[in-house]
């Protein structure tokens, strides 16, 4: 298969003119969409295909309300009337899936079972990734995301995860977003400013 560069149009809803929304429209996400949207990051590549990412998209009135207690005031608004907010977590316990994930190397769940550090550190850089993935792939079917952090994931833990090892890492609305919200874009570095050739 060749590779080229994707169109201009691709390339503007994906990176160019996509923003960080802070306000939304009053317009459900359907399941279907959510589904759509996970069928491309679950594709996104992580370390020995552990895929430690998991999702919880909370939409149900039940589940805003929850999250709410441990969300800054900063962040309240802009959440409770996003059709939908994903937690971003990871697993701890990600290498239990491996010899389904990665069968071709049958000791692979060992590696992060002798060294719960290694463990941590993988499900963390890797969950990121997905959590990246996720803000890319929303953004590829039509949706707007507005990735943050300014919430208490301690309590986060512990109102949706208790009983697990999933940790939580950073929010997601995600949804139609309304222009109205959007602040102008803020600068980048160049590329001299932030890479290097070797």
């Amino acid at each position: 298969m060749a590779h080229e560069t994707i169109d201009a149009a691709a390339l503007d809803q994906l990176f160019r003119e996509a923003r960080t929304q802070n306000k939304w429209q009053d317009r459900p996400v359907p399941d279907a969409k959510l589904h759509e949207l996970y069928d491309l990051v679950k594709l996104g590549p992580t370390s020995a295909n552990a895929s430690p990412a998991r999702f919880v998209f909370v939409r149900t009135p039940e589940g805003k309300a929850k999250l709410k207690e441990a969300l800054s005031s900063g962040n309240m608004e802009k959440t409770m009337t996003a059709p939908v907010t994903v937690i971003v977590a990871h697993d701890l316990d990600f290498h239990e899936k491996l010899p389904t994930l990665f069968p071709h190397a049958p000791d692979a769940k060992n590696w992060f079972t002798s060294s719960p550090s290694f463990a941590e550190q993988t499900a963390f850089r890797n969950g990121s990734l997905q959590g990246a993935y996720l803000i890319l792939a929303a953004r590829a079917v039509g949706l707007d995301a507005g990735p943050m952090s300014g919430f208490n994931n301690a309590k986060v833990d512990e109102l949706f995860f208790a009983g697990t090892r999933w940790k939580s890492n950073f929010l997601i609305n995600l949804g139609y977003g309304d222009p109205a919200g959007l602040f102008e874009r803020n600068p980048r570095l160049s590329f001299e400013e932030a890479a290097r050739f070797e």
